[in-house]
């Protein structure tokens, strides 16, 4: 190759590093020049050459970037440009008679090149051999083809480099086989690589880079779903996009489309929740038609009515007011839905739509009058719905039909009931109406069981007084339970026996009155037929009250009598009014004579009823009722534990659930003796009658102990084998903790352990919230920390001396130990100690660990000590430096193990420089990190990459603040091609600019000093 052409390839990578140069002349240029080349060997030697300059640069400098960018253009530019339809035919005809043409030269030496380089020893080579095979295949045109050997070489070179040890290397690698997936292939390589990344690679970047180019097919959607549960919140984020983008609505289940709306309408993540109700919900809209409605038929409404409702509300605020009113349900003049229109989907809309417009407040007024009638309208529409729906007999709900019509019309009755908290009730009339329908509804015995509780819950909205409440709920439950009935007596016969005689005899004296008149009239004796005739009248008076007294004696007399109802469905809706109306009641409002009398006939009574729900419901009451009076707590707190202990699971939770609440609020010392003394002497300050104070950790020889009591049997619970029992006193034990209730560290070592055992795996509810509970309850306050400390040495021996038969066996105790002591570091409370004087809660740790490895130097559990000591931070107190400093001579004395001495010997080291780190970290912890220190610190990336943490953390111990792990991770991937996450806070121009002048690097610089070498 002549001297002028070596000039022409060294100027164009020259040329290249700028970014303003047009790259489409320098390929051109340099293609042109290629072309008139008969021997390529020399021109393919040199372009190599200049390429390895730019390969062996690890960072993203942009003139390598821009070289990078320049190479993929000229390797692609002797490509045919993309063939037409027709084209194509032709060309397949063709091949059918004639070999398939190779590849250009030049690209398949390039490729050669690659797939000789990507077992290179620099972590460099490696990402940017990755990097040019995903921007080459990546550049070709949708139907180019490359040779079958080529393919399989890549393919094969990009498998081994998808398990490399770096994440950027890994991202191009997956990247680079987007391409060279075969999603209709059961065994495809690329897909099990990528499945395989998705559920065990530990780089958040790698797994978004995969989701970001994984091809959509029945084996994959289930592994993308599951990233809709990734820990880390962009993986989230890009997962729900993919689903939106790629994947359509009738490809998911019914079960799969609630779970993805619920999990992301309530997900933690801002961003999260903007993608699901930005992009998800249009996509399936425009699914759909944009019919709502119809994307409800496609969800499970009748069992996921609180999704339905988050996804109609989030629908709902993407719409303008006019669309709000324009896509409302089709409602008559009335303003109402016709009774034969109404259905789940319908009717959940209408409510949706009424809530949503009423909590704009004034402003949403208008609106809402012409989407919903007035009260009394309403009210008359509901009463006739409700008294339509039938009650079912039990040989009627065999029948699967007739049970699904009931359920169906007992969901849209659910429905227009909550629809009566956004109509306006402050006309009386109206008000009156709708609270007169209520009344009734509550007590009509046919009413369904599933909505008195919801009935009940709007009846004692429309009443603001509590006493007004109690009174109008006690009389419906009495006419319910003792309903107004007639009831009829049996004739008398012997009654109507003597009637008849002396009715009998007086028609008799009638008959002789008579034919003695007749006679007197005859013998014209007038004054004595008057007296006779007076006589008759009055027989014949006597004779009609006789007849009167015998016809009504005949006919059987109903009278009005009240009969008292225990049937268990009848005791249940009682309860269930009764619990509605304890749990409205203000904590103000005592226990009156009516609630009394409540509790005397129907709640207690109803403890020991046979019927479980019955039981339950009855339990639930009787543990509302005794929040309001502390006497009452007294007397049933030993009725609440038996039950806690000895009924039904779910009957148990109920008794548990109130146990807590009990405690929550008064104390634990609500039964003994001692709290009795207490509550006597406070009295004297009618601000503190309601408040113990906090129980601390008792010593167990003390059994007749009440609060001992009630921890034993919480502690017996942890280890049940139900798991609704062991997540209820779970998070009963984390609230008595966090609000200062019990202060105990074998509690929270038992909470600790519980997290991490593998048998509470499924259990999501006690996972997610022992996992909030540790995080609140140690960055609250100081002294949280102190119980946190005292549980690690606990904790620590637990899962050392753990058979190899538990569960706790296969726990990760570095894990554990990392956790401790993340939750107790000084930097993580919300409120940082002020007191300078005060020793750091990780100064006792560094302590006890070091006692306990002064103990047995040989444990196995020294070196996981040794280890942790390094990641403490400890306070610059010179006497507790002092101590540690000679406690660690003392165990570098003892101690044989090497590794735990490097340790040891670090942090003398440490301890004894701690003053000149100080000073060197704290100019420093304002300096940006250099993302790519570990390849100019050692080849060895593991080793830089602990150094760089230990630096950072080093920072923070300076700062008194910990680093982001967005910060982290960002020294380990870029995410090229990858959707962008969340933005940071944008600097100014100026310390832009200066960052780029800083950060710039030109490669011509290297090529000369070797031109000029050679």
């Amino acid at each position: 190759m002549t001297a002028d052409n070596e000039t022409e390839i060294k100027e164009a990578f020259q040329r290249a590093q700028k970014g303003h140069n047009n790259k489409a002349k320098l390929v051109a240029s340099l293609n042109s020049r290629y072309n008139k080349l008969e021997d390529k060997t020399l021109f393919h030697e040199e372009f190599v050459h200049y390429l390895k300059y730019a390969m062996i640069i690890y960072k993203r400098e942009p003139t390598v970037e821009n070289v990078i960018e320049f190479v993929v253009r000229f390797a692609t530019s002797f490509q045919s440009p993309p063939k037409t339809e027709e084209e194509e035919e032709e060309e397949e005809e063709e091949e059918e008679e004639d070999d398939a043409e190779d590849d250009h030269p030049f690209l398949s030496f390039i490729f050669n090149f690659l797939l000789e380089s990507h077992k290179a020893s620099s972590h460099a080579v490696r990402f940017r051999v990755c990097q040019l095979i995903n921007k080459l295949l990546g550049s070709m045109a949708e139907n180019a083809q490359i040779d079958d050997d080529l393919f399989d070489r890549i393919h094969q070179a990009m498998l081994v480099r998808v398990t490399d040890k770096f994440p950027n290397v890994r991202i191009q690698a997956a990247l680079a086989m987007t391409r060279l997936q075969q999603p209709k292939d059961a065994d495809c390589p690329t897909i099990n690589a990528y499945l395989l990344i998705l559920e065990n690679d530990t780089n958040a970047e790698v797994r978004r880079a995969v989701l970001s180019c994984i091809a959509m097919s029945p084996r994959t959607l289930p592994k993308v779903l599951k990233r809709t549960r990734d820990v880390k919140e962009n993986v989230r984020k890009l997962a729900y996009q993919v689903l939106a983008d790629k994947v359509h609505i009738k490809a998911l289940t019914i079960a799969q489309r609630v779970s993805l709306l619920q999990q992301g309408l309530r997900d933690t993540s801002e961003a999260v929740r903007e993608m699901v109700c930005s992009r998800v919900l249009p996509s399936w809209l425009l699914r759909v038609d944009g019919n709502i409605i119809e994307l409800l038929h496609r969800l499970d409404v009748e069992n996921c009515a609180q999704t339905a409702l988050d996804t109609l509300k989030a629908i709902f605020k993407g719409q303008l007011t006019e669309e709000l009113l324009q896509n409302r349900v089709q409602l008559d003049n009335r303003k109402l839905i016709p009774v034969d229109s109404l259905s789940c989907e319908n009717v959940l809309y209408w409510r949706a739509l009424c809530e949503f417009i009423k909590a704009k407040g004034d402003e949403g007024d208008e609106m809402l009058e012409q989407v919903l009638p007035d009260a009394a309208t309403y009210a008359n529409f509901l009463y006739g719905y409700l008294k339509a729906v039938p009650l079912l007999s039990e040989e009627q709900r065999a029948d699967f039909n007739q049970l699904e019509l009931v359920m169906t019309k007992e969901f849209i009755s659910q429905q227009l009931i909550h629809l009566i908290g956004c109509l306006d009730t402050n006309e009386e009339g109206g008000r009156k109406r709708v609270f007169a329908v209520l009344q009734e509804m509550l007590a009509l015995p046919h009413t369904p069981s599933s909505l008195v509780s919801l009935l009940t819950e709007k009846l004692l909205t429309l009443i603001p007084d509590d006493h007004r409440r109690i009174q109008t709920v006690a009389e419906i439950i009495s006419d319910v339970r003792e309903p107004i009935m007639t009831a009829s007596q049996p004739v008398d016969e012997n009654m109507s026996r003597r009637q008849q005689v002396q009715l009998a005899e007086v028609k008799v004296r009638i008959m002789e009155a008579k034919e003695t008149l007749e006679e007197c009239i005859a013998a014209q004796d007038f004054s004595r037929a008057a007296e006779f005739k007076d006589s008759i009248t009055e027989l014949e008076n006597s004779r009609n009250q006789i007849i009167q007294k015998v016809a009504e004696s005949n006919e059987p007399a109903d009278k009005e009598i009240r009969s008292e109802k225990n049937d268990p469905e009848t005791l249940l809706r009682c309860l269930t009014m009764c619990a509605e109306l304890l749990k409205q009641m203000s904590f103000k409002t005592r226990i009156g004579p009516t609630i009394s009398a409540l509790m005397s006939s129907l709640i207690l009574p109803s403890i020991a009823n046979a019927h479980p729900a019955v039981r339950n419901m009855a339990v639930v009451c009787l543990g509302t009722c005794t929040l309001h009076s502390k006497e009452l707590a007294k007397t049933h707190m030993v009725l609440l534990l038996q039950i806690a202990q000895l009924d039904e699971v779910k009957i148990r939770i109920s008794a548990l659930r109130a146990i807590i609440d009990l405690l929550l609020l008064f104390g634990f010392q609500l039964l003994s003796e001692t709290a009795a003394t207490q509550t006597a002497l406070h009295s004297l300050s009618p601000d503190r009658q309601e408040e113990d104070a906090p129980v601390t950790e008792e010593k167990a020889d003390a059994p007749e102990d009440t609060a001992q009591s009630i921890l034993v049997m919480l502690s017996e619970f942890l280890d049940s084998e139900v798991s609704d029992l062991r997540t209820e006193t779970a998070e009963g034990l984390a609230k008595l903790m966090y609000t200062g209730r019990i202060s105990s560290a074998k509690m929270f070592s038992r909470l600790v352990l519980l997290w991490y055992n593998p048998v509470t795996e499924d259990d999501t509810r006690l996972r997610h919230c022992l996992g909030v509970f540790f995080q609140l309850y140690a960055r609250e306050s100081r002294v949280h920390q102190e119980v946190v400390e005292e549980g690690f040495l606990p904790t620590v021996r637990t899962l050392m001396n753990a058979p190899a038969t538990s569960p706790l066996a296969e726990v990760d105790i570095n894990n554990v130990v990392e956790l401790l002591v993340e939750l107790t570091r000084p930097s993580g409370l919300i409120k940082p100690s002020t007191n300078t004087e005060e020793v750091c809660v990780h100064d006792y740790l560094a302590v006890r660990m070091c006692g306990e490895m002064l103990k047995d130097p040989t444990a196995p559990e020294v070196r996981l000590y040794a280890k942790t000591l390094s990641n403490l931070e400890l306070s610059r107190d010179e006497t507790v430096k002092k101590d540690l400093q000679t406690l660690l001579q003392q165990l570098v004395q003892e101690v044989k193990d090497r590794v735990c001495l490097r340790a040891l010997e670090k942090m003398v080291h440490q301890l004894v420089d701690s003053k000149e780190q100080a000073e060197l970290l704290s100019p420093s912890a304002l300096q940006p990190l250099d993302v790519n220190a570990d390849e100019a610190a050692t080849d060895d990336p593991s080793k830089s990459a602990k150094r760089a943490k230990r630096s950072q953390r080093k920072v923070c111990t300076a700062k008194g603040r910990k680093p982001s792990r967005r910060t982290e991770s960002s020294e380990e991937s870029d995410g090229e091609n990858v959707p962008e996450s969340v933005p940071l806070l944008r600097s100014s121009r100026r310390a832009k600019t200066a960052a780029l002048e800083k950060t710039k690097l030109d490669l011509n610089t290297l090529i000369n000093q070797e031109a000029n070498v050679s």
